[in-house]
C-alpha cells in the first residue's frame, strides 16, 4: 500500500478508505474535496490491479473499481466514474469521454474532436453537464460477495465554450463554461482556481451527497 494521506492535526481520529485509481488528477482533486468535508479520514492510494471498466453507465464503472480495491486491500473503497455529458450529442461522450479520440487516453485529442464536432452548433444547444458517480463498498465478514454498496450522483451544469482556455483542470475543464456564474465574467473551469473547482465541481456536489453514508464505515 502507498500513498498514504494524512490529517495535518495529529489529534483527529481518522478511518482509512481507499481511493480506487491510478490518475493522479484524481486523487489530488479528491483528496481536497475530502479534505474540506471530513477532515477525519485517512485516504489511502491504490496501488492493485486495474478492473476492467466495461460498464455502460458511470455507476456501474464506478462500483466495478470499488469492489476490486475493496477486494485488494480489505478496506473500504471510494470509486469515481465521471465524464462530460452533452445535451445536443444525447448525453455523449458520457462513460467514453476519456477514450473519445481513441483507445489511448489522450486529453488534447478528446477535447479538439469534441469541439470539432460541435463546430456548427450555435451557443444555446451548447449545453453540457460535468457527471460523476462516486461508488461505496463496504467489506464485511463473510467475504467480497457480502459487501455492502451504494453510489451517488452529483452533476454540474454549464455549456461548451468554442475554444479552450485555461491552463488549469484536467480533461475536458479547459472548455466547460459552469452556469451559475456572473453576466460578463465568465470563466472555463480552465481558467478557476483549483480551489474554486474542488468547492463547486461534479465530484463536490456527489461527495456531499456520500457523506452520510460514510458513517456507516466500521
Amino acid at each position: 500500500m502507498t500513498d498514504v494521506h494524512n490529517s495535518s492535526d495529529p489529534a483527529v481520529p481518522t478511518r482509512r478508505i481507499v481511493l480506487a485509481t491510478h490518475n493522479p488528477h484524481k486523487v489530488e482533486e479528491f483528496r481536497a474535496i475530502v479534505a474540506q468535508t471530513r477532515p477525519d479520514l485517512e485516504v489511502v492510494g491504490y496501488d492493485g490491479p486495474e478492473p476492467v471498466e466495461d460498464g455502460v453507465t458511470f455507476a456501474e464503472n464506478a462500483l466495478i473499481k470499488a469492489r476490486v480495491a475493496a477486494a485488494h486491500t480489505g478496506l473500504p473503497a471510494l470509486a469515481d466514474d465521471s465524464g462530460i455529458c452533452v445535451d445536443v450529442l444525447g448525453g455523449s461522450p458520457g462513460v467514453f469521454s476519456a477514450y473519445w479520440a481513441g483507445h489511448a487516453k489522450d486529453a488534447r485529442a478528446n477535447l479538439e474532436l469534441l469541439l470539432d464536432q460541435l463546430s456548427d452548433v450555435q451557443d444555446p444547444h451548447r449545453t453540457a453537464s460535468f457527471v460523476s458517480t462516486i461508488a461505496l463498498v463496504i467489506p464485511v465478514d463473510g467475504g467480497p460477495d457480502a459487501a455492502t454498496e451504494h453510489t451517488v450522483e452529483g452533476r454540474w451544469p454549464g455549456r461548451l465554450a468554442r475554444v479552450a482556455s485555461g491552463a488549469g483542470g484536467f480533461g475536458y475543464d479547459p472548455v466547460f463554461v459552469p452556469d451559475d456564474q456572473p453576466a460578463g465574467a465568465e470563466r472555463t473551469v480552465g481558467e478557476w482556481s483549483a480551489e474554486e473547482k474542488n468547492a463547486a465541481s461534479h465530484r463536490a456536489r456527489a461527495f456531499v451527497a456520500l457523506v452520510p453514508l460514510l458513517a456507516r464505515i466500521p
